[in-house]
C-alpha cells in the first residue's frame, strides 16, 4: 500500500455527510428549568399569603408592610435563578462548563463545548462519537488550564544525548566511480515519499554496480495524478553537480541507445523481478550481466528495492548523503515553503535549525518581519494525520461507522485491494478490536486530539495539519478544529493565487507539507510506520541538533488506554499517555535492518561527538 501525503484538496472538498440522531454515548444532562420572574405563580401568591392583583393589594398599608412581601418575593426569585444557574454548571457525565470555542475557518456563530460534542455525534461519518465523554473533559482540562504553564520539557527532546549526534554524511573518502559498466534508468513509483527512496536507492545501486546513473523518472499514478517530474520538484543540476564525486550521472541515455527495445533484449526490469530488500549479491549476480550484456538497464516501478543491510559502509553512506544533501526542492516550492513557515510563526523574526537546508537562500526572507520582543514565543506544532481513506481501508479496523462505514470500506477494497478482499474469504483474520489491542489501526482524529490534550498542549496551540483527504471529512476533524481553534492547513494560509501553481500537483503540495513539517518546533505523526512521517522525523534528527522534538506515539500502550475510556478519569488518563509517549522518545543508534532515512544515528551518516 502506497503510504504517502496526498495534498490535492483541502477539506472541504471532502464529502459531505447527512445528520444522524444523537449517539446514547453522550449523555443528556438533566435540565432545571429556569424560573421566570415576570411569571403570575399561584404557588407562590399562597407563599407569600397574598394575590397580586387582588383587592386587597389596593389597600393602603404601612409602606413596611408593603415592602416585606415584596423584598421575600425578590429574595426567593433571586434565591431559585442562582440555583438554577450553579446547577447548569455542574458538570455531569460527559458535560462540559460554558466555554465557547470558535472553529477552523470565521464562523458566525459559536458553540458550547457540550452543543459541539453532541453535534459530532450527529455526523454521518462516525455514526458514535465512542469518546465523548473523554472529549469533554480534554474540554474542560483545556478551558481550566489556559493560564497555567506547559508542562517541562513538551516543546523539547527531553535528552541531552541526542545533541552528541552531528552531520558528517558529506564527508567522502573514496574514488569516484568511473559508471564503465553501463547505464541504469529507474522509474520510480508511488508518492513524493516512495520516490524520494527509490531515487535514493537507485544511487546506491548505480555505485555498487559501477553504472551511470540516467536523471530518474517519476512513474504516472492514476492514485495520485501528478504529472510531475524529478526537475519539477528537485533542483537537477544541484543533484547531478552534489553527487559527481561518487557517481556520474546524465540527463539521458545515449543517441545509439536510445532506440533499443528494452524489453525485447531482457532489459526491462519490474519490481516484480526483484525481491523485496534485495541485498547487493543480487545486483550482482542478476543486473550486472545485464548491464555487460546489454549496457542498459530500466528499473521501471523500482521502490523499495534494496536492504538496509548488510551494505557497504560507503554505499550506506552515500544513500544519507543523497537523501539529506543532494535532495534540494527547486526554487519555487522553497519560497512558498518560507512563506509558510513565516506565517506559522506568525512573522516573528527566528530561524529554526533544519530553515536553510529546507529552503536554501529564501531562509533570509524570514528573517524579514517582526523582531521578537520579551521574549515573545512564536511556535508551532505540525501534524501529520494519517487516517486517508486508504490507510483506513487496509487496515480492516472498525471506527464507530456502523454498517454503511462498513460496506463504503468493503467496496473501497474490492477496487484498490482486490488480494485483501480474497484473503478475507479464505482465512479467518483478526477482528476489529484484537488489531486495535496491537495498535495496529490507524489513531482517529478523536485519539489523537486526546493524546495532544493529555500532553499538555493549550488551547491556543498553533498547529499545522499536513495532507488532505481525511476519511469522513469535516465531521471526522470537528472534535480537533473545536478543542484546537489555532489548526490550519496550506489551503488557509495561502491566498488562492499563492497556491494556485501547486494546484493540481500532489507530489508538490506534498513537498510543502515536508518543509513545513520538518521546521516545526514539535512535529506529532499518528503513523510511524508512514513513510512521509518516517522522512520527516529522519531529517529532524539529522539536522535538528537534538533539538527537534518528535512524538511517536506507540499504538498499542494507547489503545489499552482509549478502551477504559468510560471509566478513566482525566488525570490517570494524562500520566499513562504522557509516560506511553515519552518512552518513545528514547535516544538509540539505528537498530540494524532499520532505515537509514528514518533512523540516521549512525556512523555511516552521523557522528557521535
Amino acid at each position: 500500500m502506497a503510504s504517502r501525503t496526498n495534498s490535492s484538496s483541502n477539506f472541504s472538498e471532502s464529502s459531505s455527510y447527512d445528520d444522524h440522531e444523537q449517539p446514547s454515548s453522550v449523555p443528556t444532562p438533566d435540565r432545571v428549568a429556569p424560573l421566570n420572574p415576570g411569571h403570575r405563580n399561584n404557588s407562590f401568591n399562597g407563599l407569600l399569603g397574598f394575590t397580586f392583583g387582588s383587592k386587597k393589594m389596593r389597600k393602603k398599608k404601612p409602606f413596611s408592610q408593603n415592602i416585606a412581601p415584596v423584598g421575600l418575593a425578590l429574595f426567593m426569585i433571586a434565591f431559585v435563578l442562582a440555583n438554577w444557574w450553579m446547577l447548569s454548571r455542574i458538570q455531569k457525565s460527559g458535560r462540559a462548563p460554558g466555554v465557547e470555542f470558535r472553529f477552523l475557518k470565521a464562523n458566525s456563530s459559536t458553540l458550547f463545548i457540550r452543543e459541539e460534542l453532541v453535534r459530532l455525534g450527529k455526523a454521518r461519518k462516525p455514526q458514535k462519537t465512542i469518546y465523548a465523554r473523554l472529549l469533554a473533559r480534554a474540554a474542560h482540562a483545556l478551558a481550566e488550564g489556559q493560564n497555567k504553564p506547559e508542562p517541562k520539557d513538551l516543546w523539547a527532546e527531553p535528552y541531552f544525548v541526542a545533541s552528541s549526534w552531528k552531520p558528517c554524511a558529506e564527508q567522502r573518502d573514496l574514488r569516484p566511480s568511473e559508471g564503465k559498466n553501463g547505464y541504469i534508468m529507474v522509474t520510480a513509483n508511488g508518492g513524493i515519499n516512495q520516490q524520494r527512496v527509490a531515487v535514493c536507492n537507485a544511487v546506491a545501486v548505480a555505485r555498487l554496480l559501477d553504472a551511470t546513473l540516467v536523471l530518474p523518472k517519476f512513474m504516472y499514478s492514476s492514485v495520485w495524478r501528478d504529472v510531475s517530474q524529478f526537475g519539477d520538484i528537485y533542483q537537477e543540476e544541484h543533484f547531478i553537480d552534489y553527487l559527481k564525486p561518487d557517481i556520474p550521472i546524465v540527463r539521458e541515455l545515449p543517441q545509439e541507445l536510445q532506440s533499443l527495445d528494452l524489453e525485447a533484449i531482457g532489459s526491462l526490469v519490474t519490481d516484480a523481478d526483484v525481491v523485496k530488500e534485495a541485498k547487493p549479491s543480487f545486483y550482482k549476480k542478476y543486473i550486472l550481466p545485464i548491464l555487460h550484456k546489454n549496457r542498459v538497464v530500466h528499473f521501471l516501478g523500482f521502490g523499495n528495492r534494496l536492504a538496509s543491510d548488510p551494505l557497504p559502509f560507503q554505499v550506506q553512506r552515500l544513500r544519507c548523503r543523497c537523501n539529506f544533501h543532494a535532495l534540494k526542492f527547486v526554487p519555487k516550492i522553497q519560497e512558498t515553503g518560507a512563506l509558510l513557515i513565516r506565517r506559522m510563526r506568525q512573522n516573528v523574526t527566528r530561524l529554526g535549525p533544519l530553515d536553510r537546508h529546507l529552503v536554501g537562500s529564501f531562509s533570509k526572507s524570514m528573517m524579514k518581519g517582526e523582531r521578537n520582543r520579551g521574549g515573545k514565543v512564536a511556535r508551532y506544532l505540525a501534524l501529520h494525520l494519517r487516517f486517508e481513506i486508504d490507510m483506513v481501508a487496509h487496515s480492516l479496523c472498525e471506527y464507530g461507522g456502523g454498517e454503511e462505514e462498513r460496506n463504503e470500506l468493503e467496496a473501497y477494497r474490492e477496487i484498490h485491494f482486490p488480494a485483501l478482499v480474497e484473503l478475507k474469504k479464505t482465512k479467518k483474520l483478526p477482528s476489529s478490536a484484537a488489531l486495535k489491542a496491537e495498535g495496529l489501526c490507524p489513531l482517529m482524529p478523536e485519539e489523537t486530539v486526546l493524546m495532544l490534550a493529555a500532553l499538555g498542549f493549550n488551547r491556543q496551540t498553533r498547529i499545522y495539519l499536513a495532507g488532505a483527504h481525511i476519511y469522513g471529512g469535516k465531521s471526522r476533524l470537528a472534535s480537533l478544529t473545536t478543542l484546537y481553534p489555532n489548526l490550519v492547513t496550506k489551503e488557509s494560509l495561502l491566498s488562492s493565487a499563492e497556491i494556485e501553481p501547486f494546484k493540481n500537483f500532489s507530489s508538490q503540495l506534498a513537498a510543502l507539507d515536508f518543509i513545513v513539517c520538518s521546521a516545526a518546533d514539535v512535529f506529532a505523526m499518528t503513523d510511524s510506520g508512514s513513510q512521509f512521517s518516517s522522512l520527516i522525523s529522519g531529517f529532524r534528527v539529522y539536522y535538528g541538533g537534538g533539538k527537534m522534538a518528535t512524538i511517536r506515539p506507540n499504538k498499542r500502550r494507547l489503545a489499552d488506554i482509549f478502551v477504559k475510556n468510560n471509566t478513566i478519569d482525566w488525570r490517570t488518563f494524562e500520566q499513562r499517555v504522557r509516560k506511553a509517549v515519552r518512552q518513545t522518545k528514547r535516544v538509540f543508534s539505528r537498530p540494524v535492518g532499520r532505515s537509514v532515512y528514518r533512523y540516521p544515528r549512525c556512523k555511516e551518516c552521523m557522528c557521535n561527538t
